[in-house]
């Protein structure tokens, strides 16, 4: 038991630094070889924060663990709206531009609702695998033509995100940089594996259902560099680097991370995650609407309404883990 203990958390730290160190180097040796930070951060840093969850749920598809895969997206999904970005608008009132609330808001909507309509028949195929994968590609060519029209803004924005995540080129070697990368892949590798092997002997000696771990601890632990972005952006007065970091992993996690965990092995869908999860995952999604669209601004009132919201959540799943 102590072991497993130990393993687990070595897991969690672990997913958390190889992240970092992926997507640290990654970002840098991207700009040193002249890609502007626009592109940086469409593609290498979003790519790296959603790494985490990526493993893990492939991870756990390949071992036939359909409830911790499915659990680890549908609960990072909540958290990182309820949880992260109550505790960023807390922080610091999170000002929304207004391009958000017509396109990126209204399609993290959207995508969530793909959810129920691909686990209706309690499967996701490869087929389906497929066309959330096709959808995704479509999603990051859109977001990078989307940016080009207003490349300044864009521009500035991810010089933002560099700096405040200690991305930005520093002058180290590229081999240092290169060693960050491969360090931070087989980190997360060897710490996915650390995590789902201790959840799944912990599921098991504690009774509680695999998709009860997927849902609160594995979503958190795999969450943490979104988590870990997003306090620094709002302690440092740039709030607003927090939403974007949140709809993007939302849109990652459903499209790229369940399109690619079904492509490996076709995963099942437990009969309670349409009855309750989902829903939720819907619904805190649409919670953001008119917590954000009067005023354009996400303020510390709504964010103490997302942060009940996720306290509430856990609660009831903890107490259904329990009945």
């Amino acid at each position: 038991m102590l072991m497993q203990a130990v393993w687990f958390v070595l897991g969690l730290a672990g997913l958390y630094f190889a992240a970092e160190w992926l997507v640290k180097g990654a970002s840098r040796i991207a700009r040193t070889f002249g890609i502007t930070p626009m592109v940086v951060g469409l593609t290498v840093v979003a790519f790296g924060t959603s790494a985490p969850e990526l493993v893990v749920s492939v991870l756990a598809a390949l071992r036939d663990q359909s409830d911790l895969a499915v659990g680890n997206i549908v609960g990072s999904n909540i958290m990182n709206v309820a949880l992260i970005l109550g505790i960023c608008a807390l922080i610091a009132p999170i000002h929304v531009d207004r391009s958000f609330i017509r396109r990126e808001i209204p399609i993290m909507i959207g995508v969530s609702l793909l959810l129920p309509i691909f686990a209706w028949d309690l499967l996701i195929s490869r087929f389906d695998a497929f066309l959330l994968l096709a959808a995704f590609a479509g999603f990051v060519v859109a977001s990078i033509y989307a940016a080009r029209k207003e490349p300044e803004a864009a521009q500035e924005e991810f010089r933002t995100f560099e700096e405040l995540a200690g991305y930005e080129p520093r002058g180290e070697k590229p081999a240092v940089d290169a060693g960050l990368v491969v360090a931070g892949l087989a980190g997360l590798v060897v710490s996915a594996h650390l995590l789902v092997t201790s959840a799944v002997f912990f599921a098991r000696a504690l009774g509680v259902t695999e998709l009860v771990i997927g849902l609160t601890i594995i979503a958190v632990g795999t969450s943490l560099p979104e988590l870990a972005t997003s306090i620094v952006a709002a302690r440092r007065s740039e709030p607003e680097i927090a939403l974007g970091n949140v709809i993007g992993s939302n849109i990652f996690n459903i499209l790229l991370i369940l399109g690619a965990a079904a492509a490996v092995r076709p995963v099942t869908i437990d009969p309670e995650l349409l009855r309750f999860e989902i829903p939720a995952c819907i619904a805190v999604a649409l919670t953001l609407v008119p917590l954000v669209y009067p005023r354009a601004r996400l303020g510390r009132i709504g964010g103490a309404v997302l942060l009940l919201f996720y306290i509430v959540f856990t609660v009831l799943v903890v107490i259904g883990a329990a009945a």
